[in-house]
């Protein structure tokens, strides 16, 4: 092998070594972001689980201080059913 011919294969693969450093470099790149994406994804989940609950307890605080239409309904309708079986 030529002098010249040993050059152009250290170049060759000091390419090769160089393009594939690259690919790492943006594998662990796109890795961070990936990561990063998915915190904040978790992060999202927490909150709208936080917000849920506190929905919830909103929904129950309101269910025990004021009855509900819903109940006001059932007792009404109750009462028409107490009426109509009376006569």
């Amino acid at each position: 092998m030529t002098t010249e011919e040993l050059t152009q294969l250290v170049e060759s693969n000091a390419r090769t070594a160089q393009a594939m450093l690259d690919t790492m470099a943006d594998a662990r790149l796109e890795r961070e972001e990936l990561r990063e994406g998915m915190i904040k994804l978790q992060e999202a989940m927490v909150r709208l689980t936080n917000i849920q609950q506190g929905v919830s307890n909103l929904l129950a605080a309101l269910d025990e201080d004021r009855p509900t239409i819903l109940r006001k309904l059932t007792a009404i309708e109750n009462k028409l059913d107490q009426v109509l079986t009376k006569e």
